[in-house]
């Protein structure tokens, strides 16, 4: 079997080996799953590099979401061979294999309508955006969603799930070809950020004078600017601070437009409640399969391209995720 493992830490190309190895049958809790398609998240270049939260010894193997079918199951579990599934392995033994055990927990049954491809896609994204947006931002049907890089992997979904939930979405990106992907996941209004001034343009299409909600996974000065364009009683979630800064709020503002500043931390939620990850999880299968979400896939690599394409990521020209098919 083959595996990428991460020998020296460094850039993906120089961090990053292919090695042969066994598979040990499953321990107990543990099903074993081969692996039909694995994806890439920015962390993982993060993880190779040694600068995420998560540092374990040398050598290991990144790779957080996976989708393939389970060939063996170990004792107590109740899933079976053959089932179809999507799983979140964890450090040191990521998804960046041919075949792996994953503990029960952290397996998710996907329907047969959706390809491994998809569900490789799902689950970080697509949880991250629903508990954002329905248990932390308490979205209601009419409100009015900012989503700030709406053609990235958990922007896409926002923009999907947001419209699920019968909000009105405006999206904005980078590019007239990101604002187009955008307006085709169902984004009512687009805007390209780099050309326009997404402060007036979303004041223009409120009813509130800004939305009621902001989905902000970039940070920096785009939380700023999303300030000035977040409508009464708004709530502006915290997604992450993809564009490298952390930025300081003055704690008057939000006293001053009446908003509240949410952080969303899909992983620490998960931890504390896991049994809601498993409904919502249910709840996103649903909506799947009667096509009100579809996860937005950039390209499929092979194998041997993961170096490539980690790069390529890592260029942040890519949108929606990047998938390798084993």
């Amino acid at each position: 079997m083959r595996t990428w493992v991460v020998t020296e830490l460094g850039d993906p190309e120089h961090a990053l080996n292919i090695i042969e190895s066994p598979v040990d049958s499953p321990g107990e809790n543990e099903v074993q799953i081969k692996v039909e398609a694995f994806s890439l998240n920015f962390f993982d270049i993060l993880q190779c590099q040694g600068k995420y939260q998560e540092r374990p010894e040398l050598p290991f193997t990144p790779g957080a979401e996976i989708a393939g079918t389970i060939t063996e199951t170990g004792r107590d579990v109740d899933l079976k061979v053959g089932d179809r599934v999507l799983a979140t392995p964890l450090l040191p033994n990521g998804g960046f294999a041919e075949k792996i055990n994953v503990h029960k927990e952290n397996v998710f049954l996907v329907p047969d309508e959706m390809s491994f491809n998809e569900a490789a896609a799902m689950f970080i994204t697509y949880q991250t955006a629903y508990y954002a947006l329905k248990d932390r931002a308490l979205l209601k049907a009419g409100e009015t969603v900012l989503v700030h890089a709406g053609s990235g992997g958990v922007g896409s979904a926002a923009i999907q799930i947001a419209k699920a939930m019968e909000a009105k979405v405006i999206a904005t990106a980078g590019s007239d070809e990101k604002t187009e992907i955008c307006k085709q996941l169902g984004a009512d209004v687009v805007i390209n950020y780099r050309e326009e001034d997404f402060v007036k343009v979303v004041k223009e299409h409120s009813d509130k004078g800004g939305a009621d909600v902001i989905f902000d996974p970039v940070g920096g000065d785009v939380l700023h600017k999303s300030r000035k364009c977040i409508g009464f009683a708004g709530r502006l979630l915290l997604i992450g601070f993809a564009g490298g800064g952390i930025p300081e709020v003055p704690a008057n503002h939000p006293l001053i437009k009446n908003y509240s500043i949410v952080g969303v931390h899909f992983g620490y939620f998960r931890k504390l409640f896991p049994e809601l990850v498993v409904e919502a999880h249910q709840d996103l299968m649903e909506l799947y399969q009667k096509g009100k979400i579809k996860p937005l896939i950039y390209h499929e690599y092979t194998f041997n391209e993961v170096i490539n394409a980690l790069e390529q990521l890592a260029d942040r020209k890519t949108w929606g995720k990047l998938i390798v098919t084993p």
